[in-house]
């Protein structure tokens, strides 16, 4: 029996789909790709953005030409927030939100050759029983380590399909951080929903910083990274981990959202410009290399072009590495639905543009820095450009291509010395230490 399985959105749902794959194929299910035909297709949704929601509506037509006789399960946070409007849709066997549960259903309906069990919306699920070893086309491991929110920005959905925020206990992560050594990954990446909430449900309480300590302290990972943290819970005490740890990545990923205060505001963002200013001083004051993207969401209700010139003069003075763009997309239920002040999609897919076109130059004046330096760098596989030379990506998370004929070297923390930057990406070559 064959599954493929589609994922949108985060990193959690990418650590969740892995855990799906694994579990099915340790009960002799054959993964394939999402264009094969297969018995099974499991489609992991994201409904962040409305282009998300179309996404996985047509993955989901996809799966049914493909093969008309397959069963299509959906998940994920569309499923939650969807569930009877996706029921609907030809060729749909099953939609849950209860992602722990579907590879025994899969598992059941193979072994009786017949439809897929119930499973009801109130069953249990354990945020960390979905364990995946196995991260297929990845040479860096995911680890999930907090699941949900409990903050209310009046534009996000998630803390509504994804519930409170739940950790995993600090015993379970250090073991699993020790497992996916053993199974031979050099570099994890701890994901969350809210990871900068990790710990604080737990009994006793702990927090991000105390986890992170406790993985730098255990000495078995060469390379630790964090995924997205919140502006406020950036603290002196992290800070002073990225100066000092040898293993944590001097990378950071952190919502911006938006550089006027007015908008901050109705976007019910606990900080500030000069707040989020401030944060990045102290932070290139400890760490001056460190590289530090930033999420934007352009076309708020209310940004009006000034505030949005505000928010591009804002990024233009401050030497971060990259941008990642959003259009602000509506959802219903938020309170960002109901405000008044709406920016046209024209508008909103033209700032967009100038804000992307922004980040493309924020990456290149980032990364030419590094010239004629040398850099610590995970080799990945081949580039996909047929050119011959090695992909991966450094410390501080710039793509790096290399010229090597050493196959050994995948998976492997090589010195490169980067000689010039080129479409996105350093150009370098490996050098002995």
């Amino acid at each position: 029996m064959k599954v493929a399985i589609a994922t949108l959105g985060c990193k959690v749902n990418q650590y969740e789909s892995a855990g799906i794959l694994e579990a099915l194929e340790k009960q002799g299910f054959e993964g394939v790709s999402f264009d094969q035909p297969a018995d099974y297709y499991v489609i992991n949704t994201c409904t962040v953005t409305g282009r998300s929601d179309v996404q996985s509506r047509q993955l989901i037509r996809r799966a049914a030409r493909t093969n008309p006789l397959a069963h299509i399960i959906v998940t994920g946070c569309y499923a939650k927030l969807a569930a009877d409007e996706l029921r609907k849709m030809p060729g749909v066997a099953l939609v849950t939100d209860q992602k722990i549960l579907i590879p025994e259903a899969i598992a059941a309906a193979g072994r009786l050759n017949g439809s897929l069990p119930t499973i009801h919306a109130d069953a249990p699920s354990d945020i960390a029983s979905l364990n995946p070893v196995r991260f297929h086309g990845h040479t860096r491991a995911f680890l999930k380590i907090q699941d949900g929110c409990n903050s209310r920005c009046r534009y996000c959905i998630v803390p509504f399909v994804r519930g409170p925020s739940r950790s995993v206990p600090e015993r379970e992560v250090i073991q699993r951080i020790d497992e996916l050594r053993r199974a031979g990954f050099r570099e994890v990446v701890l994901t969350g929903i809210h990871l900068g909430a990790y710990g604080v449900d737990l009994t006793p309480p702990t927090n991000l910083v105390a986890i992170v300590k406790n993985i730098n302290d255990h000495r078995t990972l060469e390379r630790l990274r964090l995924s997205s943290i919140e502006p406020m819970e950036i603290t002196d005490p992290l800070i002073a981990l990225f100066q000092h740890s040898e293993i944590l990545c001097r990378h950071l990923h952190i919502p911006l959202q938006s550089g006027d205060d007015g908008i901050l505001d109705r976007m019910g963002r606990p900080y500030d410009a000069g707040f989020f200013v401030h944060l990045l001083e102290k932070i290139w004051r400890a760490v001056p290399e460190l590289a530090v993207g930033l999420d934007v969401m352009v076309g708020f209700p209310g940004e009006d072009e000034q505030a949005f010139r505000q928010t591009v003069k804002f990024i233009e003075d401050l030497p971060v590495a990259y941008l990642h763009v959003f259009p602000y997309s509506e959802r219903p239920g938020t309170a960002a639905a109901t405000m008044s002040g709406k920016v046209s999609e024209a508008d909103k897919k033209e700032r967009a543009k100038r804000m992307r076109d922004l980040g493309k130059r924020k990456r290149v004046a980032y990364a030419e820095k590094f010239i004629g330096k040398k850099m610590a760098v995970l080799l990945e596989g081949k580039s996909d450009r047929g050119t011959g030379l090695w992909k991966g990506f450094s410390g501080n998370y710039i793509p790096v291509l290399v010229t090597d004929e050493d196959i050994s070297r995948v998976n492997q923390i090589v010195q490169v010395l980067a000689d010039h930057f080129h479409e996105g990406k350093l150009y370098g070559r490996i050098i002995d230490d």
